[in-house]
């Protein structure tokens, strides 16, 4: 047994391309959601962490009790998670039953209580205000450097591309 993710790396199925891409480009290179022909609703992870996540997930963030960092995209397991999280979020939303209820019960709590453990991959991200918020206010977000993720740049994973940028 691998590590997660470690097969599909090893068999040269992770291939990143960056670049300028439109939405039916991405569409007709096969970018849809998981499973059918849903296009994905949100650009990135990025874009859902900014839209999103930050605002429905309200939690104080002290450094004590919670941690989070707006700076996400420094931490290699949060870039990780919050891909996961993302990716969940996309398939999960085409299910007009329980689909959200299964998102937030299996993979929101979840990742997010990882996520904001004070032994956590945020753990040294205490001070500031990209790191803390008070009771009822979105998480903190600072938005990645300019060039380090283009909105429309491409991941391709075992041949389906995919936008990404934590």
């Amino acid at each position: 047994m691998t590590d997660w993710g470690q097969d599909e790396y090893d068999r040269g199925g992770i291939e990143a391309q960056p670049g300028e891409v439109d939405d039916a480009e991405l569409a007709s290179a096969g970018g849809a959601a998981a499973g059918g022909g849903a296009t994905l609703y949100f650009g990135s992870v990025d874009e859902f962490v900014r839209e999103y996540l930050r605002n429905v997930y309200r939690r104080r963030i002290d450094g004590r009790h919670r941690c989070w960092t707006g700076e996400r995209w420094r931490y290699d397991e949060a870039v990780i998670r919050l891909e996961a999280l993302w990716r969940a979020w996309e398939q999960l939303r085409l299910d007009p039953g329980t689909g959200m209820s299964v998102w937030w019960r299996d993979h929101a709590d979840h990742h997010m209580a990882v996520l904001m453990d004070p032994e956590g991959p945020f753990a040294g991200a205490t001070d500031g205000e990209a790191n803390t918020c008070k009771r009822g206010e979105p998480l903190p977000y600072v938005a990645p450097p300019e060039g380090m993720c283009p909105r429309r740049a491409i991941v391709t994973v075992s041949g389906q591309p995919v936008r990404t940028c934590a």
